[in-house]
């Protein structure tokens, strides 16, 4: 017997949905305490000066300021300044 009805897509055509990560915050963008600059799985980015990880890696502002990307031996990192 065929597993779909008359050619038909039946069961098998659901996808899950999107995450919604990345960068929310860019550099150079102000920002307030509490703001979310990043949503990603795993530490890809680190939080650099005022700034935490939280505990779904997310990296969230601790002060008022200034967004600003760099990278040092090779690893990202994000601050506040």
């Amino acid at each position: 017997m065929a597993h779909t009805k008359a050619q038909k897509a039946v069961r098998g055509n659901r996808d899950s949905r999107s995450k919604r990560l990345g960068v929310k915050v860019f550099g150079g963008q102000p920002v307030k305490p509490g703001y979310i600059i990043i949503r990603q799985k795993g530490t890809k980015v680190k939080a650099g000066v005022g700034t935490m990880l939280s505990k779904d890696f997310s990296i969230v502002a601790l002060r008022e300021g200034t967004v600003k990307f760099l990278e040092r031996q090779g690893k990202k990192y994000v601050s506040v300044i």
